[in-house]
């Protein structure tokens, strides 16, 4: 049990950072292209690239409409900051002293949930809104179904084992 826990606090950590990187370049990117500071369009204007902080060399390049920005740009690397948070909360749960608890049984939920229906949801939105689903997207989705799948037999799995935690509980 010693080898979980320490495992765990290590993706913690990592999913924890990775969380908030994939955040701030969500943000960062946002205000880029609400300013258009750092921000240069190629090949008369169809692309764009988002550049790091005070240069012009491109960090993120994509085609320049704002369908395209939102749906296959600002959202995914916003989702998947929402993504590693969500995982992170999970393996924190299993870092706890105690590991059947309703803290990991909710973090769980909140991660197969996710994975289960925002992909599909953008997906959605995507062939809506931008009139395409960029290439490689579904087989994304699919990989998320089967990590919330996954993720639902392990909560099932955790709220039994505190159910059984609880009634031992009480016989002490």
């Amino acid at each position: 049990m010693k080898n979980v826990k320490n495992i765990s606090a290590v993706l913690f950590y990592i999913t924890k950072l990775l969380a908030i990187l994939y955040l701030l370049t969500a943000f960062y990117s946002f205000i880029v292209l609400l300013t258009k500071w750092s921000f240069i369009t190629r090949e008369n204007g169809y692309f764009f690239s988002v550049c790091y902080p005070f240069t012009e060399t491109p960090f993120l390049n994509g085609e320049n409409n704002w369908a395209y920005k939102i749906f296959n740009f600002l959202i995914p690397i916003g989702l998947y900051g929402g993504f590693f948070l969500l995982a992170s909360n999970v393996f924190n749960a299993f870092r706890q002293p105690k590991l059947f608890t309703k803290y990991g049984v909710n973090q769980l939920r909140w991660f197969y949930s996710g994975n289960l229906t925002i992909p599909w949801l953008v997906i959605l939105l995507s062939s809506i809104f931008a009139g395409k689903i960029e290439e490689g997207l579904v087989w994304v989705a699919v990989i998320h179904f089967f990590l919330g799948v996954f993720a639902y037999f392990l909560a099932v799995i955790f709220k039994q084992g505190l159910q059984l935690q609880n009634e031992q509980d009480l016989f002490i």
